[in-house]
């Protein structure tokens, strides 16, 4: 529906209570119009932002009657409103000044009010803070919560003088359950809500359009700067992918680019010890020395491991330099540790590993299942939009050993045990092909291999099943039923499905519920892995993998060879590359000798830190691009430090395959280059000529020649909001996947039986408890970034969550300090007594790198993608002793 004042433009009509990522509301009546309706010759008085635009509708939005009318609503305002301006925070930056200005406010005729004058400032958050004296009662920051985010912390209170905005149970900002997302500091059109970075936004000098570097949604932010540093940071109302929206991450977490521990300059370990060099320094060394390694035990042993933080064109080139400069297919990256199980299930169901839909599909489906996920604080754009929609009647299942956020809004919660999707998975296919719940002519039509997959999913045992997940079986059927029946569902998943021994049969049978239901090739249906990292994506489809070169291309075919050495100028390796697990092996066993990482923390990210220690140590030669200092870098021989996101240029490519602009925002930090800057100068370094890092440039005349589905992508036609791959030569991008048919012609049944983790087999007698992983809001990963900002002041410390069952029997009370044991050794956390978690299951996160949560989490990987299986850990728990030795 088409409303007047949208149609007619904010600049045409003003408003004080109307924007554009809210639903029309109607408090302010300035947006007031007259309109004349078709056989009716008097004007009538509507407020524009909900009044539909009809046929034959006249509209007057600037009459004399009209004017006097917007006047007098703003003397009314302001009788309740410091008329201080001048000194105002938000002087010049503020809607009620320039609303009263454009009505031609120049006196208030009436007497000062004391409704709301004498409220006391709230500064006791971190960064939400309100005058609500300067409150003007136009429900955006209500709204906004409630519509937006879908919280329902903010509220109006009392009534008529004592009508006042109230946080939770009328408490501060930071007593209360906000989830500083700043979706009302946005909204307000004064300084009555605020945070402590906005009003900086009035002095900045140039405002710059960029994509946030955290989670895989893709946010884009407005990045306010002056003088070559970042002011604030708003979401633009027309981005696509967050619509005026972003969490507390992506708008306030960024004074990490400037903080004094950013490494700025380049250091070589020398006598032991890391001194700073130049950075020609820094290359020489470099150059000598991967030359001598290769020349005496050849290019298989150096192995390189980019990373998901980094740009398209950053990873495209790091790829390059191992395989053309280097010659050998090591190079792998930290989708290894989270979504290579989803890149090889859907590769092998649907042919592409990639989201067959868009998040914007949400609007147009009827079930959403979230599987090994949890979207509120992993993916908070996306997950308040999977909220909002369920919120309004939509059917939501949740498969998660924990209850997440969105349990509390789910139909359906399977309450799994950890490690036991594929056994929920296929008790549900058990129950839609009995109950006869199939879309035959989707499996007829666009399917193969359905019969021999039905003969195995009948000959099932439920009984067993039943007892291996521990969830009713009746719940399972009622699900499955709800999720077959819809006529159009979604499936999300997580980490929560790929990292498990099993992952990559767990996401090929999400992948048959899909096509057994014919949910696929259609909005509001389809497989949609939620990527972890901002362009875990876009670095797989750079060819960041051992096997497979960019655009997914297969190093074994020499057809595919040709083609890369048609555009390198060089030969390539034939032979696949070692993968991170395997690389980190070949070093312990002396094979690799050399390694070159690009933003990655093996040392926090891998699995049994110990193993990771000590392949770091037996390396000949290590070197480490990176912004701060970490546990990984202490082992380097050489440390190159690298520009943030906010210094360089460059694509992302979200989870719904969104390839977007990175815009530099201000120059690189003295004594850094962008990561695709230095891959460049080692590559020239060592004899290979490669042009400057210019990401418009590579873009055009290398990636979308060698990577098919960019064969359209250029700089130019990405625009504000990108473009969803394939694009086709003429710019024409693609929303839904498979609409017609699979890229490999038909999908592809695949049937799988559940089996035990060797985790568990070996160690559950010993370690009767399992530790699954997870992650909160606050923080991203290992905190390298989030840390350096004002976040640790709302999460300070990770904490384990064990069940009061649990905790009972162990004698453990809330908020002591415990001990976590596993096979690989011990940690000590404090105690959250949950229920959260079942009986059985303990989940702790890994944000602070000082606990080392990876020094207990085992070597069992997915047995195909070699995915690590962080969410089923054999653990016990134990009250924590301090010794004192003297």
């Amino acid at each position: 529906m088409s409303f007047i004042r949208r149609e007619l433009g904010a600049d045409y009509v003003p408003t004080l209570c109307d924007a554009p990522n809210l639903e029309p509301f109607g408090s302010c009546r300035v947006c007031s119009v007259e309109v004349v309706r078709s056989g009716n010759g008097h004007p009538k008085t509507v407020a524009s932002c909900h009044t539909p635009i009809e046929e034959g509708l006249q509209i007057y939005p600037d009459s004399q009657a009209i004017q006097t009318l917007r006047r007098n609503i703003i003397e009314l305002v302001l009788t309740d409103h410091p008329l201080d301006c001048l000194t105002c925070a938000a002087n010049g930056d503020c809607e009620l000044q320039t609303v009263a200005a454009k009505v031609g406010i120049r006196q208030v005729r009436y007497p000062q009010g004391r409704n709301h004058l004498d409220r006391e400032r709230d500064d006791s958050h971190p960064y939400m803070t309100s005058n609500l004296s300067k409150c003007i009662n136009c429900y955006r920051c209500v709204r906004a919560c409630d519509e937006v985010q879908g919280e329902m912390v903010l509220s109006m209170a009392g009534r008529g003088f004592d009508n006042r905005i109230i946080k939770s149970m009328d408490t501060s900002y930071a007593e209360s359950e906000c989830v500083s997302c700043g979706a009302c500091s946005q909204a307000c059109p004064t300084d009555a809500i605020s945070d402590v970075f906005s009003m900086a936004a009035i002095n900045a000098t140039d405002t710059v359009r960029t994509v946030c570097t955290y989670c895989g949604v893709g946010c884009n932010l407005e990045v306010s700067k002056r003088d070559n540093q970042v002011l604030s940071i708003k979401a633009p109302y027309d981005a696509e992918v967050n619509h005026g929206h972003t969490c507390l991450k992506g708008r306030y977490a960024f004074r990490f680019y400037n903080h004094p521990d950013r490494l700025r300059s380049p250091m070589i370990r020398r006598n032991g010890k890391l001194e700073e060099a130049s950075w020609e320094e820094a290359y020489d060394y470099i150059a000598t020395r991967l030359n001598d390694i290769k020349a005496k035990h050849g290019p298989n042993a150096i192995g390189g491991i980019s990373s998901a933080r980094c740009t398209n064109e950053e990873n495209y080139l790091m790829q390059k330099f191992i395989r053309a400069v280097i010659g050998t297919n090591n190079i792998d990256g930290c989708a290894r540790v989270c979504h290579a199980s989803t890149a090889l299930g859907m590769q092998r169901t649907f042919g592409t590993g990639a989201a067959t839909n868009s998040i914007e599909d949400l609007q147009h489906t009827e079930c959403i299942m979230l599987i090994g996920a949890n979207p509120t604080p992993g993916h908070p754009v996306t997950g308040a939009k999977l909220q909002q929609q369920v919120m309004k009647g939509k059917t939501l299942i949740v498969i998660d050993p924990r209850k997440i956020p969105l349990t509390r809004y789910a139909k359906y919660h399977l309450q799994l045990r950890p490690g036991t999707n594929v056994a929920v998975l296929n008790m549900m296919l058990y129950y839609i092909v009995s109950e006869g719940l199939e879309d035959k002519s989707f499996i007829a039509n666009r399917t193969e291999g359905y019969e021999d997959f039905r003969r195995h999913i009948l000959a099932l045992n439920i009984d067993e099943l039943e007892a291996i997940c521990g969830v009713n079986r009746q719940l399972v059927r009622e699900a499955a039923i709800a999720y077959a029946g819809a006529n159009a569902a979604m499936s999300f998943h997580g980490l929560g499905v790929t990292e498990h021994f099993q992952g990559t049969y767990g996401v090929m049978l999400i992948a048959d519920l899909a096509m057994i239901t014919g949910n696929i090739g259609r909005p509001g249906m389809g497989v949609n892995p939620l990527r972890g990292q901002n362009n875990v994506q876009g670095m797989a489809d750079m060819g960041v993998q051992p096997h497979l070169g960019p655009g997914y291309l297969d190093v074994n075919d020499p057809a595919v060879r040709q083609l890369y050495e048609d555009i390198y100028g060089v030969p390539v390796p034939d032979a696949p590359g070692l993968k991170v697990p395997d690389m980190l092996k070949a070093a312990r066993e002396g094979k690799l000798k050399a390694m070159w990482i690009m933003g990655e923390d093996v040392i926090q990210t891998e699995p049994n830190t110990n193993n990771v220690r000590a392949a770091l140590e037996s390396l000949e030669f290590f070197v480490v691009q990176e912004l701060f200092h970490s546990d990984t870098t202490e082992y380097a021989d050489v440390i190159l430090p690298a520009s943030s996101f906010f210094e360089k240029s460059g694509t992302f490519t979200n989870g719904e395959r969104r390839i977007q602009r990175v815009n530099r925002v201000i120059e690189p930090l003295a004594g850094t280059k962008p990561d695709g800057q230095i891959v460049v100068d080692i590559m020239n370094r060592m004899g290979y000529p490669q042009p400057d890092y210019d990401p418009a440039q590579l873009l055009e005349e290398e990636i979308s020649q060698v990577v098919h589905f960019f064969k359209g992508v250029r700089w130019d036609r990405l625009g504000e909001n990108g473009l969803q791959w394939p694009v086709a030569e003429d710019g024409t991008d693609t929303k839904i996947l498979h609409t017609t048919t699979f890229k490999i012609g038909k999908g592809r049944f695949h049937f799988k039986e559940f089996e035990e983790t060797r985790e568990l087999l070996e160690n559950a007698d010993q370690f009767p408890l399992i530790l699954t992983t997870n992650r909160e809001l606050e923080h991203y990963n290992s905190g390298s970034m989030t840390r350096r900002t004002y976040n640790p002041r709302l999460l300070s410390e990770d904490v384990l969550l064990l069940h009061p069952q649990d905790a009972r029997k162990r004698n453990i009370v809330d908020g002591e300090m415990v001990t976590l044991r596993s096979p690989r050794g011990s940690i000590t956390l404090r105690a959250k007594i949950s229920e959260v978690v079942k009986p059985g299951v303990v989940s702790t996160t890994f944000h602070f790198p000082e606990n080392y949560v990876n020094n207990i989490t085992s070597s069992v990987y997915d047995a195909d993608a070699k995915c690590p299986e962080y969410k089923v850990v054999a653990v016990d728990i134990e009250k924590w002793v301090f010794s004192l030795w003297i």
